[in-house]
């Protein structure tokens, strides 16, 4: 994702790139951040926070929460905004990025995707048309070395099922089934996780009511798509001081 992200500012006309990240140890620390296509960037690799945004306006997370978090608090005290795809934080991972919200620009989203959060709109107006007599069950694949399940993006499309529905997704979600489980309830959102190969991202989900079913569905081909709603959104907190965005912010679907 980080070099996904390095080639679209490189693309971009009205963007510098102007630090990398690394995290310490890492065999590209020191190395200039574009060798890996060929055309060096001019910014070397880095793993101190001061050193690496010491000339950043903008801070594009793609990690893991522990350490993305470590990062929210560095770019709150610095004015330095945010723009943060990682999945899979806790409520006080998520508070501490609402506090952080509070002194700089923060854009989080489990998906940069466009086509992803134009999704999100579809079910959520789905669900409000299907609230009675269809049962709903979202569907998620990913790559083999995708550490959390389900996946950021399949809860998001939850959570906006849940509330679409006057539903808390902590009380109506179902992760998994086996042995005798007895009859659905109808009030409950399954999940279903799968794994494997190099699934870069697919996510379906099922509205399945008395002589038919109804299927709303994603899949993504390349991580591209995450790096360029990435760059939509900094370009969208350019004009923000402070506040905590997603990316039906970004895209005016709200």
């Amino acid at each position: 994702m980080g070099r996904m992200l390095i080639e679209a500012i490189g693309a971009a006309p009205d963007m510098v790139l102007a630090g990398a990240l690394d995290m310490a140890g890492s065999p590209g620390i020191g190395s200039d951040a574009g060798a890996f296509s060929g055309q060096l960037a001019g910014v070397a690799i880095q793993s101190d926070l001061a050193l690496g945004l010491a000339e950043a306006d903008f801070l594009i997370d793609f990690t893991r929460p522990e350490g993305t978090l470590k990062h929210v608090a560095y770019c709150a005290e610095h004015g330095i905004k945010l723009i943060i795809g990682t999945t899979g934080f806790d409520d006080a991972g998520k508070a501490a990025i609402g506090a952080a919200a509070e002194k700089t620009a923060v854009m989080l989203s489990p998906n940069m995707s466009v086509g992803v959060n134009v999704t999100l709109k579809l079910l959520e107006l789905a669900a409000k048309s299907l609230s009675e007599g269809y049962d709903i069950e979202i569907v998620e694949a990913h790559h083999r070395h995708k550490v959390d399940a389900p996946s950021g993006t399949a809860l998001k499309m939850g959570e906006v099922i849940a509330d679409a529905l006057g539903r808390d997704l902590k009380q109506c979600a179902v992760y998994g089934r086996e042995g005798v489980t007895g009859e659905r309830d109808p009030s409950t959102i399954g999940f279903a996780t799968i794994r494997g190969g190099d699934i870069v991202g697919d996510h379906t989900v099922l509205f399945a009511g008395i002589g038919e079913r109804i299927e709303i569905s994603h899949k993504s081909s390349s991580r591209v798509t995450y790096a360029h709603g990435a760059l939509r959104a900094v370009r969208f907190l350019a004009a923000k001081a402070s506040g905590l965005y997603d990316m039906q912010d970004v895209l005016a679907l709200k």
